[in-house]
């Protein structure tokens, strides 16, 4: 989750919803979030909003952090009252490092999720990981408690990309975590990749990419790595202590990505995702990126329901504070216009393998996609069909395949 908040208008001290946002909530699935803001250290590449044990006091620290995660669930549970949606199709929890609180912490928010809406049977449960926060014990009991899948963060099998990254984890810690996850009776096991990191050859690449298809994994994520300002990175490269990252290197990655996954049985299904059966397919993610509806937990944390955006205080203690208090941590929010939705409908689902139908696009619009498909850039059975598809050249341009079918 970024560090750096949008602005917007204020939310109500009680968090309360225009009546409008309530009428149909959960009508495209709904999800809940949460975000558990503590890291053991801060990986030079991230601006995400995470806090290592020692800058955190004034209730905000690990110890009571799911009890001030089930007060906002509380205060959830008031807000949509009668407009109860279906029960909780996936539960994701993010961070920072999730399994730095203990299990049983997390299996009680689990639970609290559970008794506020009630999960579906075939929910699927997310947590993320570092590879050195987990042992087979406490994969053990993450499993018991109900999560289904775990998502663990292995950037690379480089030691020197590991370092450059400021990563904590040895190189083939991540591998043994994810067998160990697997054996532990995860039914779904990713693998986060980074690619494009200065000082990282190809044949790098090519040894993790190996790493991965042997981990026995069924996902995988892979993006290019950003250099976002105010990281230690980033600081890095303007001191000409390390090079910037290269697109056309980043771009010879994802082909290397998408040749090595499909070989080994992985299919696209997002730009950056590649999962080997529909059923791998990351179902909470799918929820953002289909306009479904989500409450976010946490410091920070975004939520979605039925049109309205808001997001939390970013500060940990902030956050205990106003729950303390009994109002919502909400900070600002923003009630989407139909030309806004729309915007976000189009960027999001053109990078699905499933596209976009043409008809949603205004004439410039289809005529747009006419234009990237003559370029190679939309598939041509698929635009036949009605269809936006991205090719793999179009994956590489998507956000410039974007910007031709907007206004």
């Amino acid at each position: 989750m970024p560090g750096v908040l949008p602005e917007g208008e204020t939310v109500p001290a009680d968090g309360s919803l225009p009546t409008t946002a309530l009428t149909s909530v959960g009508a495209r699935g709904f999800g809940v979030y949460v975000h558990v803001p503590f890291c053991a250290s801060r990986c030079g590449y991230c601006d995400f909003n995470t806090y290592t044990a020692t800058e955190l006091g004034g209730g905000a620290g690990r110890e009571e952090y799911a009890d001030t995660v089930l007060a906002e669930l509380a205060l959830a549970a008031r807000v949509l009252r009668d407009n109860t949606p279906p029960r909780v199709d996936t539960v994701f929890v993010g961070g920072g490092t999730p399994t730095l609180l203990p299990a049983d912490d997390l299996a009680r928010i689990l639970d609290g999720v559970d008794r506020t809406f009630g999960l579906a049977v075939d929910a699927e449960v997310t947590t993320e990981a570092n590879p050195e926060s987990v042992t087979p014990e406490s994969l053990a009991a993450l499993r018991a408690a109900g999560y289904t899948r775990i998502s663990l963060g292995m950037q690379s099998a480089s030691p020197g990309v590991l370092a450059i990254l400021d990563r904590r984890h040895s190189a083939g810690r991540a591998v043994v975590a994810a067998r160990e996850a697997r054996d532990a009776g995860f039914e779904h096991v990713n693998l986060d990749l980074i690619y494009g990191t200065p000082g990282e050859g190809a044949e790098d690449f090519a040894a993790t990419l190996d790493q991965v298809v042997a981990a026995g994994v069924d996902h995988v994520s892979a993006y290019a790595l950003i250099v976002e300002e105010g990281t230690r990175l980033a600081a890095r490269m303007r001191r000409g202590e390390l090079a910037y990252p290269s697109d056309d290197v980043a771009a010879d990655r994802y082909l290397a990505a998408e040749a090595a996954l499909d070989a080994a049985g992985f299919s696209w299904y997002e730009v950056s995702n590649w999962a080997r059966t529909p059923a791998a397919r990351c179902r909470h993610n799918l929820l953002y990126w289909t306009g479904g509806d989500w409450w976010g937990l946490g410091p920070g944390a975004h939520s979605h329901v039925g049109g309205v955006r808001w997001w939390n205080v970013k500060h940990p203690t902030a956050y205990a504070k106003r729950l303390a208090a009994g109002e919502s941590p909400g900070l600002a929010r923003e009630v989407l216009t139909r030309d806004e939705a729309h915007m976000e409908d189009v960027m999001l689902r053109l990078r699905l393998a499933s596209g976009l139908p043409l008809d949603v696009l205004d004439p410039a619009g289809r005529a747009g996609a006419e234009r990237a498909r003559a370029a190679g850039l939309l598939a041509d059975a698929d635009h036949a069909a009605g269809r936006a598809v991205l090719t793999l050249r179009g994956r590489l341009l998507a956000d410039a395949v974007v910007r031709d079918l907007l206004p």
